[in-house]
């Protein structure tokens, strides 16, 4: 397969991991007005995310679309994280 091809498939992983983790805003909204959602979940989604983030960067070419997407994931998960307990 054309590198170019690899390339727009991780752009467009990128895009729908981003789109996941905005999904977090809803329920940010809804721990801030009392009605609070589980911390299991936006926690392990921001761990995932700083694995994955560190990941890329480290990686002798660093991965943009992965470290891009993830770094969204660590903010929205940790928000949500911190607005559910």
């Amino acid at each position: 397969m054309k590198e170019s091809y690899i390339n727009y498939i991780g752009w467009f992983a990128s895009l729908m991991a981003i789109a996941m983790y905005v999904s977090y805003i809803d329920q940010i909204k809804m721990n801030l007005q009392g009605d609070k959602g589980s911390v299991v979940q936006p926690l392990a989604a921001m761990i995932n995310s700083v694995a994955w983030t560190c990941y890329g960067y480290l990686k002798a070419k660093k991965d943009w679309p992965m470290i891009i997407c993830n770094v969204t994931g660590i903010f929205l998960g940790g928000i949500t994280f911190y607005t559910a307990l």
